[in-house]
């Protein structure tokens, strides 16, 4: 399959011109599927707990607010998140694996993943080396991503693709096929460090990669657009983006994420 700039710019002026959706709905259902995260160098213990306590206080039941998918922290944190979030259902997700560079060497990696996930994260966001990858080692992604999921264990994988140094639409779609092959429960865009970070056309790109890839194996992979979508307006166009390309089937958030958490208090502001 190769892409075009262009054919990918109309691609997505029609759908989202013909996919109608309820605003109000989605926007309730948006909330759910979002990792709200932080991760900033002065993070600690204490602006992790408030974090989850947003996480789920954000929950409405008059107004048919749900609470977040999950709170996304680094590796030290996932035990304070673990205990802030015990009884509710929203999951610990941690960054791990030399975020967001991933320019340390493969075993630092992963024995980072396998500490984040002794402590208790359900969910690791890795990313590629993106050096390498444009340098042509295709692959060292296939076997980082290999590596990765045998170390999650039980814990899913959400393989960062940082499409905003990758650019290349054909290489975006190349580097999601070899991370959907090598494991990858999860894609993402970006890790909201580089610009641009998440983009309707990189979202295009990956979701015609899943559905490939679903129509060959069968198996459904998760999506996850992250950094600077930061309007319920923009978020209601990325749901446009998957329900029309993967269906009804991929709008909950065991495959569908936003990682946004600019984002949450301007839906819950938007619910009438």
């Amino acid at each position: 399959m190769t892409f075009t700039n262009e054919n990918i710019q109309n691609e997505i002026s029609k759908i989202l011109t013909s996919c109608a959706v309820d605003q109000q709905i989605a926007y309730r259902r948006i909330i759910n599927h979002i990792d709200l995260t932080t991760l900033e160098g002065n993070d600690n213990d204490e602006k992790v707990r408030k974090l989850c306590h947003s996480a789920y206080e954000v929950e409405n039941a008059e107004k048919q607010i749900p609470s977040v998918a999950a709170v996304c922290v680094y590796p030290v944190f996932v035990k304070t998140a673990r205990e802030s979030l015990a009884g509710k259902n929203i999951n610990v997700a941690a960054v791990a694996g030399a975020f967001p560079s991933g320019q340390s060497p493969l075993e630092v990696r992963l024995a980072e993943v396998r500490y984040a996930v002794e402590q208790g994260a359900d969910e690791i966001d890795m990313v590629i080396s993106r050096g390498r990858f444009l340098a042509g080692e295709r692959d060292f992604l296939r076997e980082e991503v290999s590596k990765h999921k045998e170390a999650c264990g039980n814990a899913h994988l959400k393989v960062i693709l940082e499409t905003g140094e990758l650019l290349e639409p054909n290489l975006i779609y190349e580097a999601s096929m070899i991370s959907m092959e090598a494991g990858a429960d999860f894609i993402k865009t970006s890790t909201g460090k580089i610009q641009p970070a998440a983009t309707l056309e990189a979202a295009y790109v990956m979701l015609t990669a899943i559905k490939a890839y679903y129509d060959k194996t069968g198996k459904k992979i998760g999506f996850k657009p992250a950094g600077g979508i930061s309007d319920p307006e923009t978020a209601v166009q990325f749901w446009k983006l998957v329900k029309h390309i993967n269906g009804d089937e991929w709008l909950n958030n065991q495959l569908f994420r936003y990682g946004a958490s600019r984002l949450l208090n301007k839906l819950v502001d938007a619910v009438v």
